[in-house]
C-alpha cells in the first residue's frame, strides 16, 4: 500500500489503459479521481472513495473545474496520470488529407489536455511540497508510423513536453514522467474493428514478445512512477510494447 492517503486523478480512466492505471493506483492505497467526458461517475463507483468527474479534458474551464472539485472533496492532488486522448476514431489516410480541424482537435485533446491538467495542479503540488505528474504518450513517435501524422505528432510533443516540464518543476519536488504504450487491445479500440483489423497483426509481428498488448501491461510502470520507489526519476519515458522498439 505505498499510495496509502494519496489521491489521484486519473483522466480518461472510464475505461481501457485509463481505468487500468486507475485499479493499480488503487490497489496500492490511492483515492481514484476519474475524470472523464463520459461515466466517469459509473466509473468511480468501483473504486473506494472514488470520485466522478465528469471533464472535457481540451476545456481550460472543465479543467480548472476539475482540480477545484477534487480538492474541495479530497483536500488534495498528489498524483496526475493524463491519459485521456484521440487514436482509435481516427480514420488512417495520408497527411495531406487530414482536415486541419481534426488536427486542431488532436493537438486540443491529446497535447493541450495536458497542459491545461498540469497548469491546474501543480500550484497545490507546489504547496505541499511535491507530487507525481504521469504522461501517456505512445510507442507511434518512435517508431515513425505512417497514416496518423496528428496522432503521432502529438504523441511525440507529450514526450518534449514531459522533458521541459520536469526540468521547471524539480525544485519543488514534483516529478514528471512519461509512459509510452505500444499499440493495445484496449476497449476503444476492440470497439473500432477496422483499426483491430490494420493493425493488430503487424504490431504482434513486430514484438520479441509476440502476444497482444493489454492495458494491465501499462500499469506497473505507471504504478512506479506515481510512488516513492521512483522518487530520484524525473524527465523520462518508459516505452513499453513488447519489445518492439529498442532505445
Amino acid at each position: 500500500m505505498k499510495l496509502e492517503g494519496k489521491v489521484a486523478v486519473v483522466t480518461g480512466a472510464s475505461q481501457g489503459i485509463g481505468h487500468a492505471i486507475a485499479t493499480g493506483l488503487a490497489a496500492e492505497g490511492a483515492r481514484i479521481v476519474v475524470a472523464d467526458l463520459q461515466r466517469a461517475e459509473e466509473a468511480a463507483a468501483g473504486f473506494p472513495d472514488g470520485v466522478g468527474l465528469t471533464v472535457d479534458v481540451s476545456s481550460e474551464e472543465d479543467v480548472e473545474r476539475m482540480a477545484a472539485a477534487t480538492v474541495e472533496r479530497c483536500g488534495r492532488i498528489d498524483i496526475l496520470v493524463n491519459n485521456a486522448g484521440l487514436y482509435a476514431s481516427l480514420a488512417m489516410r495520408p497527411f495531406d488529407q487530414i482536415p486541419l480541424e481534426e488536427w486542431r482537435r488532436v493537438m486540443d485533446v491529446n497535447v493541450a489536455s495536458m497542459f491545461l491538467a498540469c497548469r491546474a495542479v501543480v500550484p497545490g503540488m507546489r504547496e505541499r511540497g511535491g507530487g507525481k505528474i504521469v504522461n501517456i504518450s505512445s510507442g507511434t513517435p518512435f517508431r515513425g508510423v505512417p497514416f496518423l501524422l496528428h496522432y503521432v505528432t502529438s504523441k511525440g510533443a507529450i514526450v518534449a513536453f514531459t522533458r521541459a516540464l520536469a526540468k521547471e518543476l524539480g525544485t519543488y519536488g514534483i516529478l514528471v514522467n512519461c509512459v509510452a504504450p505500444g499499440f493495445t487491445m484496449s476497449a476503444g479500440v476492440e470497439a473500432h474493428p477496422e483499426v483491430v483489423e490494420k493493425l493488430r497483426d503487424v504490431s504482434v509481428a513486430a514484438r520479441t514478445i509476440q502476444r497482444d498488448q493489454v492495458p494491465e501491461d501499462v500499469v506497473g510502470a505507471t504504478v512506479f512512477l506515481s510512488g516513492p520507489d521512483s522518487d530520484f526519476v524525473t524527465g523520462q519515458t518508459i516505452v513499453i510494447d513488447g519489445g518492439q522498439y529498442f532505445h
